[in-house]
């Protein structure tokens, strides 16, 4: 009898590696745009939609980029020919520093609204490209977004506004793990600790604001002076931020070297975090991560997104000799396949199922891919 945590492997590896990344590089791939589709249908067709945002394109850029680097998919040059036009249609498009937002169907700007969580995920795919194909080119970009992103979103009391033009009304942490993950990956790409200056800032965000000293969670939204949006009980959790902020910090401290105290609330942080989440974050009867929690730990959504699951499965696999993670991460992974990757989808995905287990989209989103890709690789390494 096959060992179920090596079959789930080779399950993983032919969906994803024989189907899923030869589906967004071929049917998802506007050869004429030179641009990734944003979504396509339930028979892998393109849906046109009005715009197409920078954070899709950044997203799909990096993840076969990345690909490309593990040798699994050979489509690299593609997503590099693509960060190319993205930077021509996105970049100053209307005159002004930084990254339109998205651009219409005439590849003019549709939305000029900089928005830091999609200046985030372009630093972030110029980090991958930079890992790639290291040209000097996307090296000097890479430091212009940094300086970009301090010019045009620093906040006056710590971090940085959601996006600009600010309503005035509301901070979300999001946007910032997301930029400490671009950081993260930049240093490692570069060497240069400019960009590890700037996450190890995130993370001292982190530490004095995003993470409720009462709760001891990550909470997700804010009041402008960075006090809970809500009351104690009422805030959002999302499990799913839980495990990737665990993972992130898992990964500043190797990045970092922490020592000592700083190092000890790192690892107690993160492991807290994962616990937490897994804990009360979770339907263990469905093997499913469920879409949002109070500060309180009661669920508030039954609901469960593709994303979050893979965020579980990555942290599941990334001490495979624990024999508790062997089985949680068996069991979640195999559920990923039943729930939200179908044989008949050849490749493609629900993105988002009710309570029931039954779609709440009709289309696969492109968006999903690179949260795929990071558990995929670490599950199909294994």
């Amino acid at each position: 009898m096959q060992d179920p945590a090596l079959s789930l492997q080779e399950s993983w590896r032919g969906w994803l590696f024989g189907l899923a990344l030869p589906l967004w590089s071929t049917a998802g791939f506007d050869e004429t745009r030179r641009l990734y589709h944003e979504r396509l249908d339930w028979q892998a067709r393109p849906v046109a939609l009005p715009a197409l945002r920078l954070m899709v394109q950044a997203r799909q850029i990096s993840t076969y980029c990345r690909a490309a680097l593990d040798g699994v998919h050979d489509s690299g040059h593609q997503a590099l020919d693509c960060l190319d036009t993205v930077s021509r249609l996105f970049h100053r498009a209307d005159g002004h520093p930084g990254w339109i937002f998205s651009i219409g169907q005439n590849n003019r700007p549709a939305d000029t609204r900089r928005d830091l969580y999609a200046h985030a995920f372009i630093l972030f795919a110029y980090g991958w490209a930079i890992r790639y194909a290291d040209r000097p080119q996307d090296r000097q970009m890479a430091r212009r977004i940094a300086e970009d992103i301090d010019r045009i979103f620093t906040a006056p009391n710590g971090g940085y506004l959601d996006a600009v033009p600010d309503d005035g009304t509301r901070r979300s942490q999001n946007p910032h793990m997301h930029l400490l993950e671009a950081y993260l990956v930049v240093f490692e790409a570069t060497g240069d600790a400019f960009y590890l200056d700037k996450a190890r800032a995130l993370v001292s965000l982190a530490r004095n604001h995003l993470i409720d000293r009462r709760s001891g969670l990550l909470l997700e939204f804010f009041a402008p002076d960075w006090a809970p949006l809500a009351q104690h009980g009422a805030n959002q959790v999302q499990a799913g931020h839980l495990f990737e902020w665990s993972w992130l910090l898992r990964d500043f401290s190797r990045l970092d070297a922490s020592k000592g105290k700083e190092a000890e609330w790192l690892q107690s942080t993160a492991s807290h975090l994962f616990t937490a989440g897994f804990t009360h974050g979770c339907d263990h009867g469905r093997l499913v991560v469920l879409d949002s929690m109070s500060d309180a730990h009661v669920i508030q959504e039954h609901s469960a997104r593709i994303w979050a699951q893979t965020e579980l499965l990555r942290l599941l696999h990334m001490n495979p000799q624990q024999e508790d993670r062997v089985t949680a991460a068996t069991a979640y992974g195999q559920a990923f396949l039943q729930h939200f990757a179908p044989s008949r989808l050849k490749g493609g995905w629900i993105d988002h199922i009710d309570a029931q287990g039954e779609p709440l989209v009709d289309y696969m989103p492109a968006s999903s891919l690179y949260h795929i890709y990071g558990a995929g690789r670490e599950i199909a390494s294994r």
